[in-house]
């Protein structure tokens, strides 16, 4: 039985199968016994290389951060997730140049960014914040909700999210409000030239 510490573009905390292409951290989540007590413990949430200099760990371990996983950034951006500053770091100051073009009047410190977000991703525990935008404006690597689904905007597509691949496509509408995932920070920096990593599935 797999654990329940998959990701989900609605940031549920689901137990299924498909590890995906990044790990991630929210803080301690689960108890003694592996179970998912809450939905986060620091403001801090962010998405993780699965190595990293060949560092160990053992999975859910007692008192220690909890492992999540994520089909690709695409899906932990839809979550909340921005990247790492260590072990991504590359991509941590890709990620801080564009929020500079988006805010230009705050300097893009990690706690500068991290409190903006979690205000942006949930109303409260286990409560996903969501907003409606029209199709149109939204760039690729954003996450939208179709028919209880979420979908990936990909260029002139849209893919289904799953847990292990993106099997499922369908033309993007040219016009019309959808309801979207992504927190509007992160729409803003994926406008501003953030390219966000999608799993191979996707590409094509």
């Amino acid at each position: 039985m797999p654990l329940r510490n998959r990701v989900t573009p609605f940031g549920e905390i689901v137990a299924v199968a498909g590890r995906g292409t990044l790990t991630g951290n929210r803080g301690v989540l689960h108890d003694a016994h592996q179970n998912i007590v809450r939905d986060s413990q620091v403001r801090r949430w962010i998405a993780c290389r699965l190595e990293f200099r060949g560092r160990q760990r053992t999975i859910m371990s007692p008192g220690s951060w909890t492992e999540l996983f994520f089909l690709d950034e695409a899906a932990a951006f839809a979550a909340g997730h921005r990247p790492c500053a260590e072990c991504r770091h590359a991509d941590f100051v890709r990620f801080q140049a564009a929020w500079r073009r988006v805010y230009p009047d705050a300097r893009p410190l990690a706690d500068v960014i991290d409190t903006r977000l979690h205000a942006e991703r949930r109303l409260g525990p286990w409560q996903k914040r969501s907003y409606s935008a029209d199709i149109e404006t939204l760039p690729s690597g954003s996450y939208i909700k179709l028919e209880d689904r979420a979908w990936l905007v990909l260029g002139n597509s849209l893919r289904a999210w799953s847990a292990d691949a993106y099997h499922d496509r369908r033309p993007r509408p040219p016009t019309g409000s959808v309801v979207v995932l992504t927190p509007p920070s992160i729409v803003g920096v994926l406008h501003a030239g953030y390219v966000a990593a999608v799993h191979p599935s996707g590409a094509g």
